[in-house]
């Protein structure tokens, strides 16, 4: 199993999103409203926000745990729909889980997700 941890710009969820819904056995997304910057310290962002006299610029997190054969699956479909090609479009990773617990049934593993 794998975490896809995806970060996009927030006008680019929806698509995204969209786009998710048409990959058959994918069990769920996890989004969060963040905040950060890149190399570029958010200086060239149009939508920023100031904090502390530090910039951030408004970005959107999915999380999304998947067996193995549907990373790459996912992956393509986060770069496609998510690509504007200016700069911040965002970052794609993947991490390896050890295991996965569904809270209410008590099912674990590959039956958890």
């Amino acid at each position: 199993m794998k975490e896809i941890k995806a970060i996009i710009k927030p006008f680019m969820l929806s698509k995204v999103i969209d786009a998710l819904h048409g990959i058959e056995g994918l069990p769920g997304v996890t989004v969060s409203d963040i905040r950060g910057f890149g190399k570029s310290k958010g200086e060239d962002a149009s939508h920023k926000i100031i904090e502390d006299k530090i910039e951030y610029v408004p970005k959107v997190k999915l999380e999304i745990v998947v067996e193995d054969e549907l990373v790459e699956h996912v992956v393509k479909v986060i770069m496609d729909h998510a690509h504007t090609g200016i700069i911040g479009d965002g970052k794609v990773f993947i991490y390896d889980v050890k295991e996965v617990f569904k809270v209410r049934t008590g099912e674990r593993g590959h039956a958890a997700i």
